[in-house]
């Protein structure tokens, strides 16, 4: 009688071993990749791009961003360059937008200009911007008719509450405006002096302004040079008739 062998059972390959193997060599071949990827120029910043700016040279705001071709393209922030060219006064906002490879574009927001000053000692033109900063401007920058301030002091906080008000009114309500100085009362303590190119004497208030500038524009639309007054009630006098009473008053008092 013959015996039959058992069969031999065949050794499972232990599939754990071989899935471990293959993980660490993916893991190699990413450290490798990425080594490769942050040592070649397509990791680095190749170009950096500044639009929007009037005001701030570019140079200026490349500087302040921290930035420099060549630098690691991921090695900083959106916030981070945002939050450093946000510290210069005349930037209102800033978007920043990174377009691989290697290009990082800047796109900035300045506070609008609403008046200039020209210094006394050089004649130099300053710009001032809606929230008051006063900033020296460029000698290739375009002038555009805008109010000059004169008799400011750059401390007075009049003057950054003007810088808000003249923000809020169109520029074509205010292109006829030459320039504004102070005039303070007891009873209007931000009560200011105006005068326009078309030979207009104004008296109102900062806190008036631009709720009365509407009226102003319709009189030197409709009527000859004079003084208006725009206070607690809204007055006209022709310089003619301003003269005659001016010399009436110089009769009476002889």
């Amino acid at each position: 009688m013959v015996k039959q062998l058992p069969v031999l059972k065949e050794k499972k390959v232990k599939k754990n071993t071989s899935r471990k193997l293959l993980l660490i060599l993916l893991l190699l071949f990413a450290v490798i990749l990425a080594v490769l990827f942050f040592r070649s120029s397509v990791s680095k910043i190749s170009e950096i791009q500044i639009t929007g700016n009037d005001i701030v040279a570019k140079e200026e705001l490349i500087l302040k961003s921290g930035l420099h071709v060549g630098d690691q393209f991921f090695g900083t922030s959106k916030g981070t360059i945002r939050d450093r060219i946000r510290e210069l006064k005349a930037v209102e906002d800033v978007k920043i937008e990174l377009q691989f490879p290697g290009v990082i574009h800047i796109d900035v927001q300045e506070f609008p200009t609403v008046a200039y000053q020209i210094s006394q000692g050089n004649g130099q033109i300053a710009g001032i911007l809606s929230n008051g900063t006063n900033v020296l401007l460029q000698k290739d920058h375009i002038l555009v008719e805008k109010p000059i301030l004169t008799q400011w002091k750059s401390e007075d906080p009049l003057l950054a509450q003007l810088c808000k008000q003249l923000a809020l009114i169109p520029d074509e309500l205010l292109t006829d405006i030459s320039e504004i100085i102070p005039d303070p009362t007891k009873a209007y303590p931000d009560r200011i002096k105006m005068y326009t190119r078309s030979q207009f004497e104004i008296t109102t208030s900062i806190s008036l302004l631009k709720d009365k500038v509407e009226y102003l524009n319709k009189v030197i639309e409709t009527q000859q040079p004079g003084q208006i007054t725009m206070l607690a009630a809204d007055t006209y006098k022709p310089f003619d008739r301003v003269t005659s009473d001016i010399e009436q008053e110089k009769e009476t008092t002889q």
